[in-house]
């Protein structure tokens, strides 16, 4: 085995790496999670004496481009609190018994470890490296990797996974190699630039894995209509309450913070954390309303109350005491309640409907090449969750995106790879 192989500049055409003919351990994909188990099953075979036989395959030219552009170049790591409430998509049981073998506590130990330092940023719980940059990251996976004695061998996109006997063969674009086991690391469909373009759900599926449906952008901005007010606000951000209801009322999922209005519609944390499940109910709950609440520290009878009070003072005066005059404007516009003088009761509670609940008409989203993640995959059920081995194909392990959970914005989803890869690396090895 070779220790990783330094990428050329992109200017300069890559020679296909040399794919040994063989190895214990093979992992396909080398992103967060790639790296992350690579390394655990490194070390679980130093643990146990025996010669260091992993091999990363990727088809990237440059590792880790998702790790580089992710929290806005600073990488956020993990989230001082993670538990499954944080996840969608799989079970909750399922995604804490696998949370519960790496926590936030260890991930900050193996990063330190490999000399990066964190911070916690205030207001959100947010970790990141003290350097603020996402190479520090990059830089200690691929270290650890090295050091475990791992292989990185890229651009190898593997296209092909079959059986061939107690083994795998697998087929990439550089050469075809033998594994005892297999790690399948190859993320969801988001920002497919980065590698994580859905092919490993196709590899998944090749050895008798189902993908959940539907598959949909996750950590996503929503899109509205061309002539709607909010498209005319670009720039304005505010705290929000976004709540998803199912056709008959019932109250499916809400998110709360900083919300972006946009040229395209919205954006910002609360945006991306209702998007999967907006996006989710269009084929689950067709007929579901997205409703969002400008005020969510004010209760609407107080709301109502204030406007009622200070009726004579005009509408506008009322909310611009906690909203910017221009969306106050425009709330009202869409209330068809007149802005100044009297403030009939029916225009009055349109308008505190507006303010309080107004409904979105979502008409899309900005799609998996600005998703920050995936909503569907492999199903947990189908995984062994004590070593994320496939119930279906002996020898088959899983890690990160390319299974059924997704966390919201946060260092969620990182928490997800690094616990999920440190179970699939360590069992692979050891098995």
């Amino acid at each position: 085995m070779t220790l990783p192989r330094e990428t050329a500049p992109d200017s300069t055409p890559l020679e296909p790496p040399r794919i040994p003919t063989q190895t214990d351990v093979a992992v396909v994909g080398v992103g967060a999670a790639g790296l992350f188990a690579a390394t655990w099953a490194g070390r679980a075979q130093a643990t146990a004496g025996r010669p260091p036989s992993v091999v990363g395959l990727d088809g990237a030219r440059k590792l880790g481009a998702k790790i580089i552009v992710s929290g806005g170049g600073r990488c956020n790591v993990t989230h001082w609190r993670v538990d499954e409430r944080d996840f969608a998509g799989s079970t909750s049981p399922a995604i804490r018994k696998v949370l519960g073998r790496f926590t936030v506590e260890q991930t900050i130990a193996f990063f330190t470890s490999s000399g990066v330092a964190f911070y916690r940023e205030a207001d959100t719980g947010k970790l990141f490296p003290e350097s603020d940059s996402a190479r520090s990251i990059l830089d200690a996976l691929l270290r650890e990797a090295g050091a475990a004695g791992v292989a990185l061998l890229h651009p190898a996109k593997v296209t092909l996974i079959e059986r061939d006997g107690d083994r795998f063969r697998l087929d990439t674009t550089a050469g075809s190699l033998i594994a005892r086991k297999v790690i399948l690391c190859t993320g969801g469909k988001s920002l497919p630039k980065s590698g994580s373009d859905g092919s490993g759900f196709a590899l998944a599926t090749m050895l008798g894995h189902s993908i959940t449906a539907p598959v949909v952008p996750a950590l996503v901005p929503l899109v509205l209509p061309a002539d709607h007010f909010i498209r005319a606000l670009t720039g304005l951000a505010l705290p929000c309450r976004f709540t998803l209801f199912s056709p008959k009322g019932k109250p499916l999922a809400t998110s709360m913070g900083s919300t972006l209005c946009t040229h395209t519609g919205l954006s910002g944390p609360a945006t991306l954390d209702i998007s999967r499940y907006w996006l989710v109910s269009r084929d689950t709950d067709p007929g579901a309303r997205l409703l969002l609440d400008w005020l969510p520290e004010i209760p609407e009878a107080h709301v109502e109350q204030m406007l009622l009070e200070n009726g004579a003072k005009g509408a506008i005066s009322v909310l611009r005491k906690h909203l910017t005059e221009r969306l106050a404007q425009h709330l009202c516009a869409a209330a068809a309640a007149p802005p100044t003088g009297d403030l009939p009761r029916e225009a009055r509670r349109r308008l505190v409907a507006a303010v309080k609940g107004l409904e979105l008409p979502v008409v899309g989203d900005r799609g998996f090449t600005i998703a920050e993640a995936t909503a569907g995959g492999v199903p947990l059920a189908e995984v062994r969750l004590d070593t994320m081995e496939s119930r279906i194909c002996p020898g088959l392990h899983f890690a990160g995106e390319v299974l059924d959970v997704d966390g919201r914005i946060g260092g969620f989803n990182f928490q997800w790879a690094w616990a999920s890869a440190f179970v699939a690396g360590s069992a692979a090895a050891r098995g």
